[in-house]
């Protein structure tokens, strides 16, 4: 059943063209919390809207609503309580790897678990591996899930909430000896990686350029691998990012290889968060 099927009958016909038809759901069946963007026209509607959510899915415990975009230097938005428990900590299953995390804290995205099974699945045994802006630490665990040959997955967060989840989820799924966790700015601590990595990943969609001198960096000599995201209009999805892939690579004596370029999600109206893999060694 859906929310607007529930809702028939409480609101006005004007008001169910406004519920929203999708929201996230983070968590469990024991326990899970949905995040829903309710629209302005119906702020005045949102305990009715977070009560059919709740009768719906029975393992959401908490119902949060957006309440800003995704801002400051740990990616995180501003969510209202609307109904429910306010311990909002949950464990989330996916593919196979557990994360716990709270959607209050930390920046998670479960709509993007078919892109890291993606870019995990590039993965090949003995790499070593820069992960910048790890998070709770997601793409980390879907490169081990697939690929459990990897040398060493370096993850660096800034976030301290997010830096203590991530070294809770390398317990939660036994990887103490794969994933090497790192608290502080990747413009610092990726310096002590430089010239040993095989594939350096950037799963930041706003800012993630300005970090590519040291993405570049990072590569073994010989070569290596670049995920980088990036936001863009929906009309010129990828000249703006691949302009600044180019730009630098020649400022820093790089000569690069387009692999792959893809649509990821919407990011916000009319924006799209791209993916530009491409592959990168010095002249």
């Amino acid at each position: 059943m859906r929310i607007k099927d529930l809702l028939k009958g409480t609101l006005s016909e004007e008001e169910l063209r406004y519920v929203p038809s999708s929201f996230d759901i983070i968590g469990s069946r024991e326990k899970a919390v949905a995040i829903v963007e309710v629209p302005t026209e119906l702020e005045h509607r949102k305990n009715e809207i977070a009560k059919a959510i709740m009768k719906i899915h029975k393992n959401v415990k908490t119902v949060l609503a957006k309440k800003s975009a995704r801002k400051g230097p740990y990616r995180i938005r501003e969510l209202e309580l609307v109904l429910g428990d306010p311990n909002t900590e949950v464990l989330h299953k996916e593919h196979g790897y557990l994360l716990k995390l709270d959607p209050r804290k930390v920046y998670f995205s479960p709509r993007e678990a078919t892109e890291r099974q993606r870019v995990a699945k590039q993965v090949k045994p003995g790499e070593f591996i820069m992960l910048m802006f790890a998070g709770v630490g997601p793409y980390a665990f879907a490169i081990l899930k697939w690929q459990p040959l990897v040398e060493k997955i370096v993850a660096i967060e800034i976030n301290p909430y997010a830096f203590y989840y991530l070294l809770e989820n390398i317990k939660l799924n036994k990887a103490e000896d794969k994933i090497v966790p790192i608290l502080g700015d990747v413009r610092y601590k990726a310096q002590d990686f430089y010239n040993i990595c095989d594939r350096v990943i950037m799963p930041l969609p706003k800012g993630a350029y300005l970090f590519l001198e040291e993405a570049f960096s990072c590569l073994k000599p010989e070569g290596g691998i670049i995920h980088v995201y990036h936001w863009a209009p929906e009309d010129d999805l990828f000249s703006e990012i691949e302009g600044i892939i180019l730009k630098e690579a020649k400022r820093l004596g790089y000569r690069v290889h387009l692999l792959n370029r893809r649509k990821v999600l919407p990011y916000a109206p009319r924006i799209m968060k791209v993916c530009v893999e491409f592959k990168a060694w010095k002249n």
